[in-house]
């Protein structure tokens, strides 16, 4: 059944994303998607290519931590840093429908140079070419629980700057 998508029919059908078909390669890749399978699983993925006219968003679920997994990778953007020139939402929301504002789990967030430990549901604003990341998940709870995260940035496709080079699409 991971193959059957839903809604591809009729005039509208293309607007209706369900799966990670639209991420860029290096996104979706069984090489990375098994990577990302470490800790947690990614989703859905929509942008411009995807769907004409979309801006970007991705979704994923954490079940496990993930700092000393990232560590090994030192130069990858969500350990080092990085920005866009368009504005970006993160979410961090909490799965456990009992107290739906407790994130089940600790995520080490730095934005600019400024660590914040994320315990509550949560969403972060960061205005065009605000530096972020380190990002860490630090524990979760319950495997059961997972915390779901997500990205949306206000842009077609998704790229960035890290260390004053720019990376489209990735």
């Amino acid at each position: 059944m991971a193959d059957y998508v839903m809604n591809r029919e009729g005039k509208y059908g293309y607007l209706f994303v369900q799966d990670m078909s639209g991420a860029p390669e290096s996104r979706r890749s069984p090489e990375a998607l098994a990577g990302y399978r470490q800790f947690g699983a990614r989703q859905l993925w929509i942008d411009g290519n995807c769907v004409p006219g979309s801006f970007q968003m991705n979704t994923c679920f954490w079940t496990k931590a993930n700092k000393e997994l990232m560590l090994q990778h030192p130069d990858a953007p969500v350990v080092t840093g990085h920005s866009h020139s368009y504005p970006e939402i993160l979410g961090f929301v909490g799965t456990n429908p009992d107290d739906p504002l407790d994130l089940g789990g600790e995520v080490e967030f730095w934005v600019e140079d400024e660590p914040h430990i994320i315990t509550r549901s949560t969403m972060v604003f960061l205005p065009p070419n605000m530096k972020h990341c380190p990002m860490f998940i630090l524990n979760v709870k319950d495997e059961k629980t997972p915390i779901l995260h997500f990205s949306v940035v206000m842009n077609e496709l998704y790229g960035y700057e890290q260390g004053g080079e720019k990376v489209d699409h990735v």
